[in-house]
């Protein structure tokens, strides 16, 4: 039986996507295995958002090469698709494969096996119109399903390689997100996380279909399904429409991250992003009166090339103002290729520092507030793993609808199950809670209390 181990690098859609090419790997009958192990084939999926992903994949790269020099070393994803050249010119890689075309990876392994010639597999990203199906009927992971629903972006922000990477915009037929929903759900999993490149953009590209459509279709048609997460969504996207099914839905989940990377205008328009602060300011209004505690989570570039300290402040301030519960903050890095790199007055490494600390600051002020609404109320929470700080003594973490990361004690078989816990201590980055009882139908008798 051949072996194969899988390095992911990156996002939610790549390790998605890496479980959608193991998938393949499986049907042929080989079995996988860790990625320090010894293993016929290393699969390595790579990430090229910033120049340190490209510089982390040829690492991962080159540590599989010397694990097993006989090895095929096949790899795939985004900085495949942008750079195969930089990647073909390593000594040892024998197949890449970039963001299309994955489910001929098989072949090309086989190919290379008969004529040991390393194989360029990577088309032109930018003519591709079609949505490339792959199936993930389960995860290695086995509480939170991704469901990807669509790929590409056509933005074009002046930071972002992504469009180079991924291509346009093109969205999954809705009857296969259904399918494969029922799939998860009938699998075992209770909340399902609607992932993509640019989730939000569900539909643009279709007649008469979008991401409210699909929202409002998965909770009429797939049965049993608990937990309906939107994993990103831009405020642009947020239309009257979309609140709206949110406001009505059962199963969207009172939590949504919607990316600002900037609290200034004059910033947002040198990034070409699609929104000023006062539609921003506008859509978290309209969604904070449809879902009263709604949790809302963001992105932001600390430094972004000519920056000034006022307008740092901006962001500062508005962030402040509208109460985000968390924050994930990056100091901007000049990406290769895009016109953000090309800019005059880019900022100081030790400016940029400063003001990331300073924000996440603030983000660990402001999730601590945002718990402290829930100390003493009771939540659903679905038990993921032992709590990794203490894992002997029966406490599990798991993660509330509205995404607050909860540590109780559990048990083993609770794992993936709804439950009922009471938070008896709030606070950041996770809170402490008591066991109520169990919410799922399908739990055994003993659970319930």
């Amino acid at each position: 039986m051949s072996l194969v181990a899988f390095h992911t690098l990156g996002c939610k859609v790549n390790h998605y996507e890496t479980e959608a090419i193991w998938q393949l790997f499986k049907n042929n009958g080989y079995e996988r295995v860790e990625f320090e192990d010894t293993a016929d084939v290393y699969v390595i999926n790579t990430c090229t958002v910033t120049n340190t992903g490209d510089k982390k994949s040829r690492q991962v790269i080159r540590r599989a090469i010397r694990k097993n020099p006989d090895a095929v070393i096949c790899v795939t994803g985004c900085y495949a698709q942008t750079s195969p050249a930089e990647i073909m010119a390593i000594p040892g890689v024998d197949v890449v494969v970039g963001t299309q075309d994955r489910v001929k990876m098989l072949d090309y392994i086989e190919q290379y096996k008969n004529e040991r010639q390393p194989i360029n597999g990577v088309g032109n990203i930018m003519k591709n119109r079609v949505y490339e199906e792959l199936d993930v009927p389960a995860f290695t992971d086995r509480t939170r399903a991704s469901l990807k629903i669509q790929e590409g972006c056509n933005n074009f922000c002046t930071f972002c390689i992504i469009p180079w990477a991924r291509g346009l915009m093109r969205s999954r037929d809705p009857e296969e997100v259904i399918r494969q929903a029922q799939q998860l759900v009938d699998a075992g999993y209770k909340e399902i996380v609607l992932t993509g490149i640019h989730t939000g953009g569900y539909g643009e590209d279709m007649k008469d279909y979008n991401l409210a459509a699909l929202l409002r279709d998965l909770e009429a048609k797939v049965k049993g399904l608990k937990r309906l997460r939107i994993s990103s969504i831009e405020a642009s996207q947020l239309t009257d429409e979309v609140i709206d099914v949110i406001d009505k839905s059962k199963l969207v989940v009172r939590h949504l991250h919607i990316p600002l990377q900037s609290g200034s205008n004059t910033v947002l328009k040198r990034m070409r992003r699609k929104y000023t602060m006062e539609f921003f300011a506008e859509r978290l209004e309209l969604l904070k009166k449809a879902l009263p505690d709604l949790a809302i989570t963001s992105d932001i570039i600390v430094g972004f090339p000519g920056e000034t300290e006022d307008e740092f402040m901006e962001t500062y301030n508005f962030v402040k103002e509208h109460k985000f519960s968390e924050l994930h903050v990056f100091p901007y890095s000049m990406r290769t290729g895009t016109p953000a790199a090309r800019m005059k007055d880019q900022i100081d490494e030790s400016v940029k520092n400063e003001r990331v600390h300073r924000l996440i600051t603030l983000s660990d002020q402001l999730a601590k507030e945002y718990a402290s609404k829930f100390e003493d109320e009771v939540l659903e929470v679905i038990p993921e793993e032992p709590f990794k700080d203490s894992p002997d003594n029966g406490l599990y973490v798991g993660y509330t609808d509205n995404y607050l990361k909860v540590v109780f004690p559990a048990t083993e078989e609770m794992v993936g199950k709804l439950v009922r816990v009471k938070i008896t201590k709030a606070g950041y980055p996770y809170s402490e809670g008591q066991f109520v009882r169990v919410m799922d139908e399908d739990a055994p008798a003993s659970m319930v209390v």
